[in-house]
């Protein structure tokens, strides 16, 4: 089984490879680097591997990216 990992973790990687937020709209942060544009559940223990395979799809990262 994949690990799990909690939004404040996503977002902290994020902002360390040079994605900035650019708004919170209800319980989604969006931040852009680019032309790219990543949306991230906020405030979640858990985030869903779909919704983990989602951000790494808009983000153009990879997986161990975030290892």
């Amino acid at each position: 089984m994949p690990k799990l990992y909690s939004s404040r973790h996503i977002i902290k990687v994020l902002t360390q490879l040079g994605f900035i937020e650019i708004d919170q709209t209800g319980s989604h942060n969006n931040f852009r680097k680019d032309h790219l544009t990543v949306i991230v559940p906020a405030a979640k223990h858990e985030i869903p591997q779909g919704t983990f395979t989602s951000i790494l799809r808009q983000s153009q990262l990879s997986r161990y990216d975030f290892e």
